[in-house]
């Protein structure tokens, strides 16, 4: 991922300052995927946002669920105003009493639109694979168990990663519940690499052929693949030949307790206005939340020419926080003893 030097990119663990108080500044904690590459969606609407306000905004990246675990320390001493996470951990910081109830002008033409977050960017589970090196992607969840892939395979660390943990979710679904896919992601350790608390890092070992598989999400890899380009996206089939992916949105909420809580105000109806959701797809491959907006460029038509066959589904994010943790600890229980 480059950094951009017109934004304030700050490492997860430089410590928190009081400096952040500044009136002039918005400062936001969000997960990866919107930032990458030049001109991004991101690096266009803060430079546009800070024109249009001249409000600076500083900006914090992590694994969605990092990001979270972090708003939750600084719950005493806020340090954020905006969080930009993906479900299940948007839920986690909403029932953590973790952000603020605010409806901005957009919310009633944002499908899913919660009194405290609204979905941001329409985005899937996708995975991956190195098109130089495998001719055709794995069929199927059953072909990912060849020993080819020993060594060759990764996804990122459910609890750590929200893409990863989409990836857990994902097989409770292709396999009908829990039982069978605990059993599946046992098996799989065996291709497994090790835990990766990024997904974003992932493209470029796919790319080199270090990987030839990984997972992902539609947004980020299409994104990627303009510098990746041996990868490829596919969807593994479930046992009966259909292939589903996991709706991911990137979704945003205001800080409980936010220092300039009305500068992310600001922000969050910038970023849901029609301007700034017409170029999404343009400038990052996301697709926009708003239901009167249906974008005409090329990246949005390639994204849903990509998900031709593929079946989108959505589970109760309520329900997956309440087992959340007891779920992570299963898979740690089933992949750390293979």
């Amino acid at each position: 991922m480059m950094k951009l030097p017109r934004l304030v990119v700050l490492a997860a663990a430089m410590a928190t300052s009081c400096a952040w108080a500044d009136s002039g500044v918005v400062t936001v904690y969000s997960a990866d995927g919107l930032h990458d590459g030049d001109n991004s969606w991101y690096q266009q609407q803060f430079e546009a946002f800070s024109k249009a306000t001249g409000i600076k905004v500083q900006y914090v990246e992590g694994g969605s669920g990092a990001i979270v675990e972090r708003l939750a320390k600084e719950r005493s001493n806020p340090q954020a105003d905006v969080l930009v996470t993906v479900p299940p951990f948007i839920q986690r910081a909403a029932s953590e009493k973790l952000l603020e109830a605010f409806a901005p002008q957009a919310a009633a033409l944002i499908p899913g639109a919660h009194p405290r977050y609204l979905p941001l960017v329409n985005n899937y589970l996708s995975f991956i694979y190195n098109a130089s090196l495998l001719k055709t992607p794995p069929a199927d969840w059953q072909a990912l168990l060849d020993k080819k892939f020993r060594n060759k395979l990764q996804y990122s660390t459910p609890g750590q990663a929200g893409d990863g943990t989409a990836v857990m979710l994902q097989t409770f679904h292709s396999f009908g519940g829990k039982e069978a896919g605990f059993d599946y992601l046992g098996k799989l350790q065996a291709n497994n690499v090790g835990p990766s608390a990024s997904t974003g890092k992932l493209t470029a070992l796919v790319n080199k052929g270090e990987l030839y598989v990984a997972n992902g999400d539609l947004q980020m890899n299409l994104a990627q693949m303009q510098r990746n380009p041996n990868v490829k996206i596919f969807w593994p089939a479930d046992a009966d030949g259909k292939r589903s992916a996991l709706a991911l949105p990137y979704v945003i909420g205001l800080v409980a307790g936010a220092p300039q809580s009305e500068n992310g105000k600001k922000l969050i109806e910038f970023l849901l206005d029609k301007p700034a959701q017409n170029s999404v797809s343009a400038l990052s491959w996301g697709m926009p939340v708003r239901s009167d907006i249906t974008p005409d460029d090329a990246n949005y038509r390639a994204a849903k020419a990509a998900m031709d066959g593929v079946t989108t589904w959505e589970p109760n994010w309520n329900d997956v926080v309440g087992s959340l943790s007891a779920d992570i600890a299963r898979w740690h229980s089933v992949t750390d003893n293979q």
